[in-house]
């Protein structure tokens, strides 16, 4: 995978305010996906704003991507093949807590 995506995609959700950004590594690990980034929006208006920059990049990049959960107020998923971005209200981020599920 191209680390300059990751950084392009972490720009992006910076510049639209995206709160507590993380990046996981999942190389080796057994997960269809190298990376996952994972953000988090104060409003469902703003993790509207986080997805499409997010996709906005992934697209840019000439990746194909599948949107999931586009109308859920907790989490939304962009899937770009070997990066997969997470948006997340805080609720949502508590609810399923990827950080400590891939921790582990």
């Amino acid at each position: 995978m191209n680390s300059d995506i990751l950084k392009e995609i972490i720009e992006a959700l910076e510049a639209k305010n995206g709160e507590d950004i993380l990046t996981l590594d999942l190389k080796g690990r057994g997960s269809l996906a190298e990376a996952f980034v994972l953000v988090t929006g104060n409003s469902e208006t703003h993790m509207k704003t986080l997805t499409e920059a997010a996709e906005e990049v992934l697209l840019k990049n000439g990746r194909k991507c599948k949107t999931e959960g586009a109308e859920s107020t907790r989490w939304r998923l962009l899937d770009g093949g070997d990066v997969v971005v997470h948006v997340f209200s805080h609720k949502g981020r508590e609810f399923y807590r990827l950080e400590r599920l891939w921790e582990e």
